[in-house]
C-alpha cells in the first residue's frame, strides 16, 4: 500500500506564475497526495504560513519550501523559533532559486520541479542539524569576508554563463580595493587571529552557486566545520579566488584553517558582513552554535558522505 502525505507548499511569490510549477502541484496530486499552497507577497508570509502550518489539523506531513535558499532559510528559522519539535512535521524543499545551494548538496533535482516536490512527497525523511548565530538560524552555511563581497557584486547574467569564472572576473576588477577582514576566532581545540580573505561556517556543504566551501561538512553529526582562509600577499590573492572556486583540485586544507565545533566566538573591532543562506547580517560579534537534530528532512537518496 502506497504511503500519501500531506505536503503544505510555501510557494515564493516571484516562481507561483510558472507553469512548471503549477503542472509539478498537479502531477503530486494526481499520485494521490494532498498539496495546500500558499504564495508569499510580502515580509513576514513565510512565518505566518509557517504558523498556520502547525496550527493546522490536522497537521501537514511536510511543509515545503518552494524557492530559493533564502525561502528554505526563512522557513527553517521560523520553524526553529516557534519552538516547533522535530516531530511535529518534516520539512522539504522545491528548489527553485539561482542557486539553490542546500537543495545540490543533497543532489536534489533543480531544474525538475514535478521530480523535486514528488521526493518531498515520496523520499526518505532524516534527522539533520541546523545551527544559530546570534539570533539568526541557517540551515546550510554562512560565509563572509572579501569572497562575499565578490558574489554579492558578480554580475548574474556572467554567473549564468560563466559559472565560477564570473567571480574571478569580479575579483580581478575589485582587486585594488579589497579589504581583508579581521577578527579572532575561539573554539574548544582552535583558536586563530589575524586578517582573512573569507571564512565559512558549514552545516552543509556548498555556497555562492556550487562552490564547496566546507567540503567534508556532514548535515547530521552535531558539529559546524569553519574554513577560514588567511588573508596571502597581493599577488596570490586572485589564486586564492581560483582555489576558492573550485578551479582546482587541492583540498581546502591545504590552503585553509579548518575546524569542527559545536559552538565558536568570532570577536572582531570592526562588524563583519555575513552571507547566512543568502541572506544578508553584520556583527562585530559572533555567537555560533550547533542546534543538533533540530529538523527532519526530506533527503531523498542523499550523496555519500552528507548524511552520517
Amino acid at each position: 500500500m502506497t504511503t500519501t502525505r500531506r505536503l503544505f507548499v510555501i510557494l515564493n511569490g516571484k516562481s507561483a506564475p510558472r507553469e512548471d510549477v503549477r503542472a509539478a502541484i498537479g502531477r503530486v496530486r494526481d499520485a494521490g497526495h494532498e498539496v495546500l499552497v500558499r504564495v508569499t507577497y510580502e515580509a513576514g508570509d513565510v512565518a505566518r504560513f509557517v504558523s498556520e502550518a502547525l496550527a493546522a489539523d490536522p497537521l501537514p506531513d511536510v511543509i515545503v519550501a518552494g524557492g530559493g535558499d533564502g525561502t528554505l532559510n526563512q522557513v527553517i528559522a521560523a520553524l526553529v523559533n516557534a519552538g516547533a519539535e522535530p516531530e511535529t512535521c518534516a520539512v522539504g524543499v522545491l528548489p527553485l532559486g539561482t542557486a539553490n545551494d542546500f537543495a545540490a548538496g543533497l543532489a536534489l533535482p533543480a531544474g525538475d520541479p514535478a521530480a523535486a516536490l514528488m521526493v518531498c512527497a515520496q523520499g526518505e525523511i532524516r534527522r539533520i542539524d541546523a545551527a544559530r548565530i546570534n539570533e539568526r538560524v541557517f540551515i546550510n552555511l554562512a560565509s563572509g569576508g572579501t569572497v562575499t563581497q565578490i558574489t554579492r557584486e558578480a554580475d548574474p547574467r556572467a554567473k549564468q554563463l560563466l559559472g565560477g569564472a564570473a567571480y574571478l572576473i569580479a575579483g580581478a576588477s575589485h582587486i585594488g580595493r579589497l579589504t581583508p577582514s579581521t577578527a579572532r576566532f575561539s573554539a574548544d581545540g582552535f583558536s586563530w587571529e589575524g586578517e582573512f580573505l573569507a571564512m565559512a561556517i558549514g552545516n552543509g556543504r556548498l555556497a555562492g552557486g556550487g562552490v564547496p566551501l566546507c567540503p567534508e561538512a556532514r548535515l547530521d553529526d552535531g558539529l559546524l566545520d569553519l574554513s577560514l582562509f588567511p588573508q596571502p600577499d597581493a599577488d596570490h590573492v586572485l589564486g586564492l579566488l581560483s582555489r576558492l572556486l573550485h578551479e582546482t583540485e587541492a583540498p581546502v586544507e591545504s590552503y585553509a584553517k579548518t575546524a569542527r565545533f559545536s559552538s565558536l566566538t568570532v570577536e572582531s573591532e570592526a562588524e563583519l558582513s555575513l552571507n547566512l543562506d543568502g541572506e544578508p547580517m553584520s556583527a562585530d560579534t559572533l555567537h555560533v552554535e550547533v542546534l543538533p537534530g533540530a529538523v527532519r528532512f526530506v533527503t531523498g537518496s542523499a550523496p555519500d558522505g552528507v548524511l552520517s
